[in-house]
């Protein structure tokens, strides 16, 4: 990832913390080594638990101290939070990515951030390019060979969740898009 986002990789961070007010829950969906969270909001809000599928990553956090949960989020239970986040992992729940972003709002009582890459190398028109970055991007399931362009994932929030859209913007280095969409959970 660093490679893929050279200098902008801490600013995809920051980007997407600005929309996490302080004191906030924070329900973080496919975390990884949950880096939003290590970097730029442990401190700074209220809680944070962090799903992932990955045994090796929930067992790194919960050494950390960090609230983990192996889950996977297409079918596990979300728990309601102020804010619910997904970094580069909506391409994951495709076709149906439209189901996944309701599930997200459903479970946010004030916003959904999803930072999407748009830019990818495994849609690279090089063969040996596009076979890496599958590799690189593959799921516990396998490679994932659908991904978003610009236009694809907009086309998926605007059309589907218009009227909830707050923000909209590429992440600095422009590899991702991020969108803030207004929760439906009711408040707490």
């Amino acid at each position: 990832m660093r490679v893929l986002y050279g200098r902008y990789y801490a600013a995809r961070d920051a980007a997407v913390a600005a929309h996490v007010p302080d004191g906030a829950s924070v329900l973080e969906l496919c975390c990884g080594p949950a880096r939003l969270y290590e970097r730029e909001l442990r401190g700074r809000i209220g809680s944070y638990v962090a799903l992932e599928a990955s045994e090796r990553f929930v067992a790194r956090l919960r050494r950390r101290g960090v609230d983990a949960r192996r889950a996977d989020v297409a079918t596990a239970e979300l728990p309601v939070a102020d804010v619910v986040v997904m970094q580069a992992s909506l391409y994951q729940f495709l076709p149906a990515a439209d189901a996944m972003v309701r599930r997200m709002r459903a479970a946010a009582r004030a916003s959904v951030i999803i930072a999407e890459p748009v830019r990818n190398l495994a849609s690279s028109p090089l063969g040996f390019v596009a076979r890496l970055g599958a590799r690189a991007a593959a799921t516990a399931e396998g490679a994932q060979a659908q991904r978003f362009d610009a236009d694809s994932l907009g086309a998926l929030l605007r059309g589907g969740f218009g009227d909830a859209i707050t923000f909209q913007a590429p992440v600095p280095g422009g590899r991702e898009h991020l969108y803030v969409l207004r929760g439906a959970a009711a408040p707490a």
